[in-house]
């Protein structure tokens, strides 16, 4: 007996979101979208990429990764045979580039950017066809779209979706904490910097005054394998992974959030410790830094490639107001301004 028209409402699907989740940025921002969509009265499927084994190189990994994306993709495709989604939205161009059916590519940054050389050897030219192929492109970001090829995709189908960013919480009334960072990818987020310049300043400060940095995102083993061996260090303590919620409950209680990246491909973790109250002390950084625009204009003096001078000026000469005028230039991240935009243009584009 066939459904009837209202049955086959129900189990039809208007959107199915691949997600890679190689990151913990990444799988905040399908879980995002997703709940965007619903509220915008869509239906939505989310097709995750089972993680693989650890790989020794950038191409390898991405390979991994796509297959990955590609095999959870055809299997929630399979479930809804009957019922096919009416839209897909790939997250990342990695999720992308093996994909079993075109669809909308979402993306913080392009494999054009952010792997050079040969990290990207075959990963570059594959993109550059599924971004032409693609339906419509979401960046994060409008430095993420400025940052594609000028060949590779046609101007009209790219609307900036950004990830959304509120405040967790009250900020504590006593920041306790003198300042916290993020290290998962050590490397890339420039934690041997961030550590050079947190060692100057607090050897030129009292002990019982320096403070502690806090280190977030990887485990003292991690660090250690890194690179820094840092268990020990006075004055700086490893947490290690933390769950979203204790994590956003550590921004509450610091006064500083410091990083000095390599390269920032969007800058989720220093937009989310500007919503909670932190300073933002960071360096400059190639890609679509999201947050340095932001940091600039709040206070110029903590954005500097001297990161310790940033440091010194942000423990010393904290500027006034600067937790209120944060939360008012984080509006156009608000949940509120995301959701319009999905409402209002990206569910239509979607399913036309």
């Amino acid at each position: 007996m066939a459904p009837s028209p209202e049955m086959a409402r129900a189990l039809a699907v208007d959107v199915m979101i691949v997600s890679l989740g190689s990151t913990a940025g990444l799988r905040r921002a399908d879980e995002e979208l997703k709940e965007s969509l619903v509220r915008g009265g869509a239906s939505v499927a989310v097709a995750e990429a089972p993680p693989p084994r650890q790989l020794r190189t950038m191409m390898l990994t991405d390979l991994a990764w796509s297959r990955a994306a590609r095999t959870a993709a055809r299997q929630m495709l399979t479930r809804l045979d009957e019922h096919p989604p009416r839209a897909v939205v790939y997250s990342s161009t990695t999720a992308a580039l093996l994909w079993p059916r075109p669809g909308a590519i979402r993306f913080d940054s392009p494999s054009t950017a952010n792997r050079p050389g040969r990290n990207g050897l075959w990963q570059r030219p594959l993109e550059r066809r599924r971004l032409r192929e693609a339906p419509l492109l979401l960046p994060w970001s409008e430095g993420a779209l400025g940052e594609l090829p000028a060949d590779g995709w046609a101007h009209g189908r790219a609307l900036v979706l950004p990830v959304p960013v509120a405040p967790s919480g009250p900020s504590e009334s006593v920041k306790d904490l003198a300042a916290i960072t993020y290290a998962a990818n050590p490397a890339k987020k420039g934690l041997d910097r961030v550590l050079s310049a947190w060692r100057r300043v607090r050897a030129e400060r009292p002990p019982d005054t320096a403070g502690e940095l806090v280190v977030a995102g990887a485990s003292s083993q991690e660090l250690a394998d890194a690179g820094h061996d840092i268990a020990a260090e006075e004055g700086v303590r490893v947490l290690g992974a933390l769950s979203p919620h204790e994590y956003r409950a550590m921004l509450r209680r610091a006064r500083l959030f410091v990083c000095a990246p390599r390269r920032e491909d969007y800058g989720l973790a220093q937009l989310e410790a500007l919503a909670d109250g932190c300073l933002l002390v960071t360096t400059p950084a190639p890609g679509p830094y999201a947050a340095l625009p932001i940091a600039r204009a709040l206070d110029p003096r903590l954005v500097d490639q001297d990161l310790a001078a940033a440091l010194r000026t942000a423990l010393d000469d904290p500027p006034a107001g600067y937790a209120v005028r944060a939360r008012e230039a984080l509006a156009p991240f608000g949940r509120g301004a995301v959701d319009r935009l999905v409402a209002e243009r990206l569910l239509p584009l979607l399913l036309a």
